[in-house]
């Protein structure tokens, strides 16, 4: 079921699962992504006994764009105003790639607001030379809209590959980036550029699961640092999986969710 949240500048969509009376889940996706693609983990959860809330990220999916520049702390507002409209105390977070990036900053400014952390292929900080490609990206969605992203972005996140493999997968996600809004990317790919959470994320003490695709890049690297950085922090590398390893390998990430929720179950059914 979907429903409109009035967020700090724009309204969001937010699909939800499962019951209100159970134990909330928020779960924020990929930049040029819609919550579609927790789908199966949405339902997976809410069958385990979670109330679960889908954010569409400003300008993706169903949810308005806002003006920008965004920053990343933006991004963080929005995910409380969806706990704040269900009138959820406490929620755990699920946040990939760019909502995992968020993902930290609402860890370092709302901790009393959370129960735990999961977050999947993503980093705290960005590098001059991580941050500069987007600036082709950004012109390129202005100029021809994101459906013109969409084949480079498809093929960075599973290699072509998979992409060739998998229509249905494929085709769904390219409805998926054609229909993003520019404004929507580009602020958010500007608040991706100027991520900066790195040095505060030794303050974290939420229980917090990383999680990567063993095919990312250097987010595996720079994952397991930041483990290293956290107290109790735990790391999990899904094998065989690239940028969206609930998508790639959906019964490993799902196997490693499931560890997450149900080894510690104190604070996992509270």
């Amino acid at each position: 079921m979907n429903e409109s949240v009035k967020g700090p500048a724009c309204q969001l969509n937010v699909r939800r699962y499962g019951l209100s009376s159970q134990p909330t889940v928020l779960m924020t996706s990929s930049i040029l992504a819609s919550s579609q693609m927790w789908h199966e983990q949405a339902v997976l959860l809410s069958a385990c006994g979670f109330q679960v809330l889908c954010l569409d990220t400003r300008g993706h999916g169903e949810s308005e764009s806002a003006k920008g520049p965004y920053h990343m702390n933006d991004l963080v507002a929005d995910s409380v105003s969806v706990i704040d409209h269900f009138a959820v105390k406490e929620a755990h977070y699920i946040g990939l790639s760019l909502g995992g990036m968020s993902g930290f900053g609402l860890a370092q400014q709302h901790a009393s607001r959370l129960l735990s952390l999961l977050l999947c292929d993503c980093r705290a900080d960005m590098t001059a030379a991580m941050a500069a490609p987007w600036d082709e990206r950004m012109a390129l969605a202005l100029d021809k809209g994101c459906q013109a992203l969409a084949r480079p972005t498809l093929e960075r996140w599973f290699g072509a590959a998979f992409v060739d493999a998998n229509p249905s997968v494929t085709e769904r996600f390219i409805q998926d980036i054609s229909r993003t809004q520019a404004s929507g990317f580009v602020g958010c790919a500007q608040s991706i550029q100027t991520l900066d959470y790195l040095g505060n994320v030794a303050s974290i003490r939420t229980p917090i699961t990383l999680l990567v695709g063993a095919n990312d890049g250097p987010l595996p690297g720079a994952m397991a640092a930041i483990k290293d950085a956290i107290a109790g922090a735990k790391l999990e590398v899904v094998p065989g999986s690239g940028h969206l390893p609930n998508i790639d390998q959906p019964l490993r990430f799902n196997a490693a969710m499931m560890r997450h929720f149900f080894q510690t179950p104190a604070w996992s059914l509270s």
